[in-house]
């Protein structure tokens, strides 16, 4: 048994046995099926024991398999438990993560984020703060968050923070485009409307802050128009149900915006778009926090 110290030669047996093929396991542990086969007998023949049996339906684990199955799969969680526990020893990333939040989280990929953030790096905690684009950049300058997500137009990624006092770090995720919805029944007045057809209608604005207010600020400014605003609201969820309740336009994100035209029959603007980007974004000065690398290198894999 003095042989017996190879914990890949267990990982095989244990892969195999889940996997029911030495072919699967191979792909899991992007191996060869001869290195996994090798690896099988050199356990077997350290053990003395009968691990697996050929069937007519193909790789059957033995009785003497299933008896140690479990013991073995305990070994591999014992040795991945030691290995997290010796790079926590050795100084692995860890600390407070205090992240700015916007719109929803599927839309941000928070969830694989967070996810990713814990399996790689138990000892960072996460503290949300949820809110509008525009706040993202108040809470950066106090001090109140670490980094967070911001929604705006392509060409306008920030670089300083609004009053030019901090340089920021700021990280493209990805390019979407936001169209007009309007209530059900509003498909005519939409229909080829202009951006100064579309100001006479009634609208649900959102606060200065948000991105819909600085994207169509810019816009009809451009045109030489100001949109006739009967409400405001500062959530996203609230903008949806003023419009279904038909109260007003607004800008939606084409995804949502074509998905609940097919559900509830909202007007979408087909002669208009609104190109936007999301971001992340950090004080530059703390861009190279080992706790923000590795959470820009985990939200990387995300994208």
């Amino acid at each position: 048994m003095d042989r017996f110290s190879n914990l890949n030669n267990l990982l095989a047996f244990v892969t195999v046995a889940r996997e029911g093929s030495v072919s699967r396991a191979a792909e899991v542990l992007s191996l060869t099926q001869p290195a996994i086969s090798h690896q099988i007998k050199r356990l077997a023949d350290d053990t003395g024991l009968i691990l697996f049996e050929r069937s007519p339906s193909g790789l059957q684990i033995a009785a003497d398999g299933t008896a140690v199955l479990a013991k073995a799969e305990r070994v591999l969680d014992a040795m991945a438990e030691f290995q997290r526990s010796a790079r926590r020893q050795a100084g692995q990333v860890g600390g407070l993560l205090r992240l700015g939040t916007i719109v929803d989280p599927e839309f941000i990929r928070l969830g694989r984020l967070l996810a990713g953030l814990r399996r790689e790096h138990p000892l960072v905690e996460t503290r949300l703060r949820h809110g509008v684009s525009g706040d993202i950049m108040t809470w950066l300058k106090r001090g109140q968050i670490d980094a967070g997500f911001y929604l705006s137009a392509p060409d306008e990624l920030p670089l300083r923070t609004p009053d030019g006092e901090h340089e920021l770090h700021t990280v493209s995720l990805a390019q979407f485009s936001y169209r007009v919805i309007a209530p059900a029944g509003w498909q005519d007045q939409v229909d080829g409307a202009d951006w100064p057809a579309l100001a006479c209608l009634p609208w649900i604005g959102t606060p200065n802050l948000s991105v819909h207010h600085r994207l169509l600020s810019r816009i009809f400014a451009q045109h030489g128009c100001q949109p006739d605003v009967v409400a405001q609201v500062d959530q996203e969820a609230s903008m949806l149900e003023m419009v279904r309740s038909g109260i007003g336009l607004s800008l939606c994100r084409e995804s949502v915006a074509l998905h609940h035209q097919h559900a509830s029959g909202l007007a979408v603007c087909p002669s208009v778009a609104v190109p936007a980007s999301l971001s992340f974004t950090m004080l530059a000065r703390e861009q190279k926090r080992p706790i923000l690398i590795e959470t820009l290198r985990v939200l990387s894999q995300c994208w």
